[in-house]
């Protein structure tokens, strides 16, 4: 079975911290930040990023859809992968 290796970029400027994507995330890789955007809002970010399995439920949740997902397919025992873009 493969097994793959998710990341993802965060726009914080569009970003209003409504905190959706944090409570569906199952690995608990996106946390708030202490620290405001440009608007004001506290903005999402990925504390824990080495947990992230690339399941994208963070961007489908999105309601502002500023969240872009980066999966990468890892074969047994070797790190290389292929990058998949789920994005918006």
């Amino acid at each position: 079975m493969a097994k793959f290796k998710g990341s993802i970029v965060v726009d914080i400027e569009r970003c209003k911290g409504c905190e959706v994507c944090m409570v569906s995330c199952p690995t608990d890789t996106i946390a708030m930040s202490k620290e405001v955007n440009g608007k004001g809002y506290h903005y999402a970010y990925p504390l824990n990023p080495e947990l992230c399995n690339g399941c994208a439920n963070c961007a489908m949740v999105c309601p502002d859809g500023v969240i872009t997902v980066y999966k990468i397919k890892i074969k047994s025992g070797d790190e290389k992968g292929i990058k998949i873009n789920e994005g918006q």
